[in-house]
């Protein structure tokens, strides 16, 4: 596959940039050579190689999902700085 202008203007269009003509040649470059490094890799034979699921043989190594005790509203509201008995009262910041 060749990267010509056409299609850089038109990756362009559809991401939503603009470029000029010194980026749009670098950016053609820079696609043509990635394009040549995937079409190498296809060249290699991949028919006995397992699909790659998971980069270690670790799997699902999270802890468990626990209930602990934690801090009453209480004790989650005594540095605030403005409270009442439930929750934090903060600014109002949206207007009509």
């Amino acid at each position: 596959m060749e990267v010509n202008d056409a299609l850089v203007q038109q990756l362009a269009e559809l991401a939503r940039l603009e470029f000029n003509q010194e980026e749009k040649s670098e950016i053609k470059g820079d696609l043509q050579r990635m394009i040549t490094f995937v079409e190498k890799l296809n060249e290699l034979d991949t028919t006995e190689v397992a699909p790659l699921l998971h980069l270690t043989e670790d799997y699902n190594v999270f802890r468990e999902d626990a209930v602990v005790p934690s801090i009453s509203r209480e004790e989650g509201l005594l540095n605030a700085p403005s409270r009442n008995d439930q929750y934090f009262k903060v600014p109002k910041i949206i207007k009509k």
